[in-house]
């Protein structure tokens, strides 16, 4: 019994183990299939001088290794590479994406948490939260940068807050469908016990929310980002990625690489915030109660 106990630790690891050599694989074939159907549609475009849906040229299509190889290059004479101007405006703009990303995350689950238990609130409010998703956010942002300017507040905090405006929406939505997706049979059993509304939601209807509220927050993780650097533009603030955009965008017509490469990094800037979520997903749901029993 003790040299199977002793196998069954090892068979996981090796079971682990080949299960993410499998996923490595896996993302670097996606990522040259990808590499090739864009090279192979601009080769195609070009060669065949179509024009549909958009003319094909080194400008709007440049190859990816042009604006890989970007990244290593100097800015200007004596300066410092391209990657290094764009990962400290990345770290820039994730300091008031996580911020806006938190105040969002808690707000939207706060007020997920008073709609779902109050239905005369749902009633009258969730029409308003809808509709405040409705408006545009480059309509928004300049508003709440220059209201929020006005009462001394900080420049990088009001494009916090335009980041929680986009990460509130979804997780005060799944943390309703999530807190009313409890078992009702579960739950008629802890009202007969007596159990309080506040036992009730901590012990049963909060584990059941998980997988709705990490949803949620998979899908603000990344708009923390988007909302992030637009509001960056209004800001007039130059250190994050928003100001990097507008700064290469002057240029695009005559040195594409330098905008492509910014939205390079733009990119993998969400997929960390998406990763983190995903890593805290695993180490939560995992010892979520109904899980750890």
């Amino acid at each position: 019994m003790t040299a199977i106990a002793a196998e069954r630790p090892r068979e996981r690891r090796t079971f682990r183990l080949r299960e993410a050599t499998w996923r490595v694989l896996l993302f670097l074939l996606v990522l040259a299939a990808l590499w090739g159907l864009w090279e192979g549609y601009r080769w195609l475009w070009m060669r065949e001088h179509w024009t549909w849906p958009f003319v094909v040229d080194d400008t709007s299509m440049p190859h990816i290794h042009d604006f890989l190889r970007a990244l290593f290059e100097v800015t200007r004479p004596g300066g410092p590479l391209l990657i290094s101007d764009l990962l400290k405006a990345a770290a820039f703009t994730a300091r008031e994406a996580a911020v806006g990303f938190a105040m969002g995350a808690v707000g939207g689950f706060a007020l997920g948490v008073l709609l779902a238990h109050f239905r005369v609130l749902q009633r009258g409010l969730l029409p308003y939260v809808v509709a405040s998703q409705t408006i545009p956010i480059l309509v928004i942002a300049p508003m709440v940068v220059v209201y929020l300017g006005s009462r001394g507040v900080p420049a990088w905090f009001s494009v916090s807050v335009i980041a929680a405006f986009l990460t509130f929406f979804p997780v005060t939505i799944n943390t309703i469908r999530g807190l009313q997706s409890a078992d009702r049979r579960a739950l008629e059993l802890m009202r007969s016990y007596a159990a309080g509304r506040w036992r009730v939601l901590w012990k049963l209807r909060f584990p059941a929310a998980l997988p709705y509220i990490f949803a949620a927050l998979k899908v603000s993780a990344t708009a923390s980002i988007v909302g992030a650097v637009i509001g960056e533009l209004p800001s007039s603030i130059q250190d994050g990625l928003g100001g990097q955009i507008l700064n290469y965008s002057q240029y695009y017509t005559i040195q594409p690489r330098g905008l492509w490469a910014t939205n390079v990094i733009a990119a993998l800037l969400g997929i960390a915030f998406f990763l983190v979520v995903l890593l805290a997903e695993k180490l939560v749901v995992r010892r979520a109660p109904e899980n750890v029993a």
